[in-house]
């Protein structure tokens, strides 16, 4: 897939709302919260188009029951995708709109992603250096997959100083 970097939109946001309504609608009172992570709901940040989502269930294995009914509905099933305890799912194909992270509510991902997001939104000057490097990147690698393991080891870096700046905060 192409790299797709834009601005920040406030749509974005919307466009989380709209899809939470639409999966409550199919899997129910099976996901017990939504969380929008990710580039997208990082004010000011630049990001590929695409929202990141997470469902928190108490039972992922209750997941996979939905599989093909995601699957008739037009999403991608990608299972744990190299993060265990997860099942992504895709929407949009080649022009991808959402990437759908389900996770038990016990999986220590959750924490990881939520405190990153928040450590970004707390700290400006951060989104604007990590926004640089997302532009500097994006003209040197033209796909998703090289883009995403050339921002790896500075996505690293940042997540430690987030865990630093949450335990700093926590006092």
């Amino acid at each position: 897939m192409k790299v797709r970097l834009t601005p920040f939109s406030v749509e974005w946001a919307q466009l989380f709302q709209d899809e939470a309504t639409h999966l409550k609608a199919i899997f129910g009172g099976l996901i017990t919260e939504f969380e929008h992570f990710g580039s997208t709901s990082v004010p000011e940040m630049k990001a590929k188009p695409v929202i990141d989502m997470m469902c928190i269930v108490n039972d992922i294995s209750a997941v996979d029951a939905f599989n093909e009914k995601m699957n008739a509905l037009g999403y991608d099933i990608a299972g744990e995708w190299g993060i265990s305890g997860r099942r992504l799912f895709r929407k949009g194909g080649e022009h991808r709109t959402h990437h759908i992270h389900f996770y038990q509510y016990d999986n220590p991902q959750i924490e990881r992603h939520l405190i990153f997001r928040d450590y970004l939104r707390n700290h400006p000057e951060e989104v604007a250096r990590y926004s640089h490097f997302k532009e500097v990147l994006a003209e040197q690698f033209e796909n998703t997959n090289e883009y995403s393991r050339a921002k790896k080891a500075f996505v690293t870096e940042m997540e430690q100083l987030a865990l630093t700046w949450y335990k700093e905060t926590r006092g």
